[in-house]
């Protein structure tokens, strides 16, 4: 349930998922939050991250966008009652999808450039958005948030360690201390970014360091089947998934992590911690912004012909 906060203008961020790109958000909503010091500061968001997002230092409050069906008129009007008593002057849209922009048509029918920010009203005059699409995500949110007006110094350099939360029960069940978290699974319709030999390389993981870290994976809800056939400790809660908390800090105190392009590769790369994420033809590191000073990708044609020895490689120049 929101609040409103009085005698003050309020600001909405919409922000539906998916986890990687909500990771990927974060420097974007500080810089929001920083520009907009005196307002109260809401989001819109999906189911599966609006317990995490009420973790989130910057936000006032949370909104619950059940995005249920755009002929549901019943739902559509209590969203409306929900967004006109709280009487947002500005909206960034960080979604820009085409559920958002339903929204702007026909819950905000009079904004205009100066009150609804998103890539299509601050779209560069030189560009087409499928041009303007090509660019890095970070560089598109960072475009967005200086056209509408704002200084930026967080977009670019996105902190998801607020999402973080204490696991010292979850590490001493495991008798976790250094450890090396890999992610060998990814959708099922997208098995190009799957690359096929974490066991071969658990194995030369093991023999170069002399068991000096464990090896763990934390699989999703859909993934615990296929967990069982790697070669690693399984990290559950109470035999169930780790939430979105629980794995960014996970990941936040492990040593290394080796991780196909999925949502935990993405918080991995923005919670400053070692690693590697692995690229096949299905998009391009670029275009997802997820190379970071600690955080590194191998990109190859065909990620079948991409051996362990040579991910192997990759992670002992980390650790030389």
């Amino acid at each position: 349930m929101c609040y409103v906060v009085k005698n003050m203008s309020n600001i909405l961020i919409i922000k539906h998922g998916s986890l990687g790109d909500i990771a990927q958000a974060s420097g974007a909503i500080q810089d929001i939050f920083e520009n907009h010091k005196d307002q109260g500061i809401y989001l819109l968001t999906t189911q599966p991250y609006y317990e995490l997002f009420k973790k989130n230092p910057n936000l006032t409050d949370v909104i619950l966008d059940k995005r249920l069906s755009r002929f549901n008129l019943f739902y559509l009007y209590s969203l409306m009652r929900k967004i006109k008593k709280l009487k947002f002057v500005k909206v960034y849209d960080l979604q820009n999808s085409s559920r958002t922009s339903f929204y702007k048509r026909i819950l905000f029918p009079n904004s205009n450039s100066s009150t609804w920010s998103s890539s299509e009203t601050t779209l560069p005059q030189d560009k087409t958005k499928e041009e303007f699409d090509k660019k890095p995500v970070l560089d598109r949110f960072d475009h967005q948030l200086r056209t509408s007006g704002l200084k930026t110094k967080n977009t670019m350099f996105p902190d998801f360690s607020w999402s973080c939360i204490d696991i010292k029960n979850i590490k001493s069940k495991f008798n976790l201390d250094k450890y090396i978290i890999l992610f060998p699974f990814c959708s099922p319709h997208l098995t190009l970014k799957k690359w096929p030999y974490y066991n071969e390389l658990i194995v030369l993981i093991k023999k170069k360091y002399n068991e000096q870290f464990k090896i763990v994976i934390a699989p999703g809800p859909n993934e615990i089947e296929d967990a069982n056939k790697i070669d690693a400790t399984i990290i559950l809660d109470n035999e169930k998934p780790l939430n979105i908390s629980q794995l960014a800090s996970l990941i936040k105190e492990s040593s290394f992590v080796v991780a196909n392009d999925t949502g935990p590769a993405h918080m991995a790369a923005h919670l400053n911690v070692k690693g590697i994420t692995l690229f096949g033809s299905h998009t391009t590191a670029f275009k997802v912004s997820i190379e970071r000073d600690n955080f590194k990708v191998i990109q190859v044609s065909d990620l079948s012909k991409l051996s362990a020895s040579k991910v192997l490689e990759k992670i002992t120049n980390f650790f030389n």
